[in-house]
């Protein structure tokens, strides 16, 4: 029988925030910790790039995390990397969506992570430190 871990059972215990790119997100999380909503942003909008990068460091700044764990994209990138200049250690969890290769947030996020896994077994790579622990869902 497989037992199911939700990813959250992971923190448990822990004071936990959370960031997304969701409103109705938000309301789903917020009895769990305190919630922040960054706009959703890619390299097609420079402008919103430049506003979310900064809201992510108010963010990282008032919260002063010690672990950012992130399966994101473009908002969460920008989290991780704040938070790595605040000292956070950042585990990076790659999307799933991605099969072929690893995701551009992923591949540019990974000189920084201190634990950076993939979902798909074909994209682990020891010499590059991604590691292959099965799918999270």
């Amino acid at each position: 029988m497989v037992q199911l871990l939700r990813l959250s059972d992971c923190w448990s215990g822990f004071e936990t925030v959370y960031v997304s790119t969701s409103e109705i997100v938000r309301s789903k999380l917020a009895s769990l910790g305190t919630v922040y909503v960054l706009e959703e942003c890619n390299r097609k909008h420079p402008i919103r790039l430049f506003r979310v990068l900064f809201h992510a460091f108010q963010i990282v700044r008032r919260e002063r995390p010690d672990v950012v764990v992130s399966t994101g994209a473009a908002p969460a990138l920008f989290v991780c990397l704040w938070g790595k200049v605040f000292g956070a250690r950042i585990i990076w969890i790659d999307s799933m969506a991605n099969v072929q290769r690893l995701s551009l947030s992923g591949r540019l996020i990974r000189p920084w992570a201190d634990l950076f896994l993939t979902q798909w077994e074909s994209l682990k790579d020891e010499q590059k430190r991604i590691e292959y622990a099965g799918s999270v869902l």
